[in-house]
C-alpha cells in the first residue's frame, strides 16, 4: 500500500471529496507537510494534537502529519475540560491543530524525548474508552490502517471504495471510511448526520457507495419513509459501533436494506468480521465471516482452542492490530484477547454472545445482558433498554432493566408477561427503572457506570 504522500500525489480527480473542495484539501496538506518536515528536521518526532472541526482541515492535517512522520493524536474538539486535561497531561503536545487556533511549541517546552523512541513512524493515535470517562489512545501506524483497508477491499472484491461518511472523523469508524477512499482512489462524501435527517443530502449515486452507521442512526433513518427509501439504494450499509437489537435488524430486512453488520473496534482499525448484505437479506444472523487480514480463535479460560459452536473468549490475530495504548506498546504484538465472548459457527461466521465484563451472575447463573435486551426490544414496548446487575444479598446480583418506555402508560407487567415466552424465569429482570434517556456516546455505546449510579439512587429512593 502506498505512503500518505504518494496517495496525495495520485489524486487526479478534482471531485474525489464530495461536498467539500478537493483542491483546498491538497493545498492545505502540501503546505502543512512542508512546515512540519522543516520542524521535524531536528530529530525528535513532533507530537501533534489534531482537533480540527472542519473536515477538509482535519483530513488534510492528518495526511500532512502522517507524511511528515509525526505522532498525531486524533481528538474530539467537543471533549470537556476534564477530558482535555487528561489528554494534555498524557500527550504533552508540541503542536495543537484546531480548537479555533493553531499553537506551536506548547506543553513540551523542554523538548523532552518522545516516550516511544523506537515506534515505527508515522504513528497515529486513535481515541478509545471515552464512554468510561478515561480516554486512551490506541497506537496505530499507516501500515495497520492500510492492512485494514486491504482486508476490506479484498473481502468485498473492490479496487476502489466509495464512502459516504456521517460519523466523526476522529473516531476509527469515520477515519477508516476516509482511509478506504483515499488509499484506493475512491470517492468520499462527508455530511453531518443531522443534515441527512433534514433532507439536505448530497447528490450521489448511492448504488456505488458504502455508508457506515451506528444502530441508533439506523433506527432514526428507518422511522422516516423518505430516508428509508434513500438508504435502500446504497450498495452496502455497514452497521457497527454497538450491538444491534433483533427488532432493528428485522425492520432493516423487511425494507430490504443492504445491511452488513460488522464486528471490530478501535484496536483492530475497525471491522475484522462482516456479514455480507446478501447473507443478511437471506436471514443470516451473525457478525459474518472473518476478513482476509484477520484470524479469530475461540478459547476457554485455560487457553485451549474450542471447536465450532462452542462459546469462549475471542482472540484476534490481525495485521491491523494496534501496537498498544499510548505510550506503552504491547509485548504480544500478534494476538489481542478482547473482552467479548462468542463462537464460530459451521460456516466460519463469528457470533457475539456478550461482553465478559458485562456478565451478570444471579443465583449462580451466568447471564449476558445482550440476550435479555434483545428480547425486551422485540416486545416493541421500549424505545431503548440496558440491563445491568446490581448487588443483592440473596442473589449476588439482581437483574435490573433501565429503559425508555415507548408510551407514558407502558405496563411493566405486560412486558414481563411477553418475556415469559422468550426467556427463562431467572433471565427476566427483577427491577424496572423508566428513564427519559440513557447515557450513550456518539457511537451508541452505553455508559454502564452511569447506569449503576442511576439504579442505585432510584432503588434507594424507592426503599426510603
Amino acid at each position: 500500500m502506498e505512503r500518505p504522500l504518494d496517495c496525495l500525489n495520485n489524486l487526479t480527480q478534482d471531485d474525489w471529496l464530495i461536498g467539500y473542495n478537493s483542491h483546498k484539501f491538497n493545498q492545505i496538506a502540501q503546505e502543512l507537510y512542508l512546515e512540519l518536515t522543516q520542524l521535524s528536521a531536528f530529530g525528535t518526532p513532533i507530537k501533534i494534537i489534531l482537533a480540527e472541526r472542519e473536515p477538509v482541515r482535519f483530513l488534510a492535517s492528518f495526511i500532512a502529519a502522517s507524511a511528515a512522520n509525526c505522532l498525531v493524536f486524533l481528538c474530539n474538539p467537543d471533549w470537556g475540560t476534564q477530558e482535555w486535561q487528561q489528554v494534555f497531561d498524557l500527550v504533552q503536545p508540541d503542536i495543537i491543530l484546531g480548537m479555533e487556533n493553531r499553537k506551536w511549541g506548547i506543553g513540551n517546552e523542554n523538548n523532552s524525548p518522545c516516550p516511544m523512541p523506537n515506534a515505527p513512524c508515522p504513528t497515529i493515535m486513535i481515541p478509545t474508552g471515552g464512554s468510561s470517562g478515561q480516554i486512551k489512545f490506541a497506537i496505530h501506524t499507516w501500515e495497520t490502517l492500510t492492512a485494514s483497508v486491504q482486508g476490506f477491499s479484498e473481502y468485498f472484491q473492490l479496487k476502489q471504495v466509495n464512502s459516504f461518511c456521517v460519523l466523526p472523523l476522529y473516531h476509527v469508524s469515520g477515519l477508516m471510511q476516509f482511509m478506504r477512499s483515499f488509499t484506493t482512489g475512491g470517492k468520499l462524501a462527508i455530511q453531518p448526520f443531522k443534515a441527512v435527517e433534514s433532507s439536505q443530502r448530497l447528490n450521489i449515486k448511492q448504488s456505488e457507495f458504502f455508508i457506515s452507521l451506528v444502530p441508533t442512526q439506523l433506527q432514526r433513518l428507518l422511522q422516516n419513509p423518505e430516508l428509508t427509501e434513500w438508504l435502500f439504494q446504497f450498495n452496502t450499509v455497514l452497521l457497527g459501533g454497538a450491538p444491534a437489537w433483533n427488532e432493528l435488524l428485522e425492520k432493516a430486512r423487511f425494507h430490504r436494506i443492504r445491511l452488513a453488520p460488522t464486528y471490530g473496534m478501535t484496536e483492530t482499525a475497525s471491522q475484522i468480521a462482516t456479514l455480507k448484505p446478501d447473507d443478511f437479506l437471506d436471514g443470516k444472523i451473525s457478525s459474518g465471516q472473518i476478513l482476509p487480514h484477520a484470524k479469530v480463535t475461540i478459547c476457554n479460560q485455560q487457553g485451549e482452542i474450542l471447536n465450532s459452536n462452542q462459546i469462549g473468549n475471542i482472540t484476534i490475530h490481525a495485521q491491523s492490530l494496534s501496537l498498544g495504548y499510548y505510550p506503552i506498546t504491547r509485548e504480544n504484538k500478534t494476538d489481542f484477547q478482547v473482552d467479548d465472548l462468542g463462537f464460530l459457527d459451521d460456516q466460519g461466521h463469528l457470533n457475539i454472545v456478550g461482553r465478559n465484563s458485562d456478565k451478570i451472575i444471579t443465583g449462580g447463573e451466568n447471564i449476558y445482558p445482550a440476550e435479555i435486551e434483545s428480547a425486551i426490544q422485540s416486545t416493541q414496548m421500549v424505545a431503548d433498554i440496558c440491563v445491568i446487575g446490581i448487588p443483592d444479598k440473596d442473589w449476588g446480583q439482581a437483574l435490573t432493566a433501565i429503559y425508555i418506555p415507548k408510551k407514558s402508560n407502558t405496563s411493566v407487567l405486560k412486558i414481563q408477561t411477553l418475556l415469559k415466552h422468550k426467556l427463562s424465569k431467572f433471565k427476566i429482570p427483577k427491577y424496572w427503572i423508566p428513564q427519559q434517556n440513557l447515557p450513550r456516546n456518539s457511537q451508541g455505546k452505553i455508559n454502564r457506570q452511569q447506569l449503576q449510579q442511576i439504579a442505585t439512587e432510584f432503588l434507594q429512593n424507592s426503599i426510603t
